[in-house]
This record gives structure tokens, sequence and C-alpha cells, in this order.
């Protein structure tokens, strides 16, 4: 089962960027959805799409960070405070060779369970979208593991990016 809920709940700045991208899953799912009652299996295209949009961003983040790897540098640009907050994140010690960090909250599963969508789907869905951070580490020159995910019913994310 499914636990989501967020505790920050008065922060304006916060709540627009939750507003904005639960509004991006909501069309990713719904596009997912729509193709799937078409009879065509969208999962490989949303992955290759989203990849490249990771791809994309973890060039700009590797250009921040001036081709550097390191993980203090990678989490000073990818871990902005707005980003922290929104998906209420307990960020670890973080060193040169590794970027550990929890999620609690997240705006993309609240919006797929707005849908309608089943457990299942939503667990898809997550293991889709986060191949943006998986293209955003491969740019980067790190891996991406991702041990634990709220949409499989677990308390937090469990995001670890390192060389």
């Amino acid at each position: 089962m499914i636990k989501n809920e967020a505790k920050l709940t008065n922060d304006v700045e916060v709540n627009i960027n939750r507003a904005a991208i639960e509004h991006r899953a909501t069309w990713m799912g719904l596009i997912f959805d729509e193709l799937r009652k078409d009879g065509i299996d969208p999962e490989p295209a949303f992955r290759r799409a989203i990849r490249r949009c990771g791809n994309f961003h973890g060039k700009g983040y590797k250009e921040a960070c001036g081709g550097s790897n390191d993980g203090k540098k990678f989490a000073g640009v990818f871990l902005g405070e707005l980003g922290q907050k929104t998906f209420e994140m307990d960020v670890h010690e973080v060193t040169d060779s590794e970027v550990p960090v929890d999620f609690h909250y997240c705006a993309l599963l609240n919006a797929w369970k707005k849908q309608g969508f089943d457990d299942e789907t939503c667990a898809l869905l997550c293991d889709i979208a986060m191949d943006g951070d998986r293209g955003i580490a491969e740019e980067m020159g790190l891996t991406l593991d991702l041990t634990d995910t709220i949409a499989k019913g677990c308390a937090t994310c469990k995001l670890c990016f390192h060389k």
C-alpha cells in the first residue's frame, strides 16, 4: 500500500513547485494510459525520451560542476533548497564519491494517484520517471542506485549517486 503524504504543506513556493511537477506527471501518466488503451506499449519510448531528458539536464549539471563528477559539487547544483523541500529530502553525508538522499514525498506519485492509477501502474511510472535521474547520473559519470521507492510501498525513495 502506497503512503505518500506531504508534511510540509504551508510553503507557497513549495506548493507552486509541486503543482508544476504534478502537472508534468499528469501529462505523463495520461499519455501513457491512452497509448496503452490504443494497444501500444508506451514503456520503451517513454524510457528513451525521459532518459534523453535526463541526459540533457545532466550535461548542464556537469557543466555547472566544471566538468567534474565530484559528489560534493554535484550535490551543490542538483540538490537545491527548493527541491529538497519539495520532495522532503534527507540528504545524508555527501562525499566526493557518494550522494545519498532519501525522499519522503513525491509530487509525481501524488499526481498519478489523483488520476486513479493503481499501485502497480504507479510503481511502473515511477521507475520510468527515474530514467531521467539515471540519465543525469550517466552524464555526470556516476551510477544511480535506487533501492526503495514510495511507489513500491516503502517509507522513502532511497537514491544514491556514486562513482
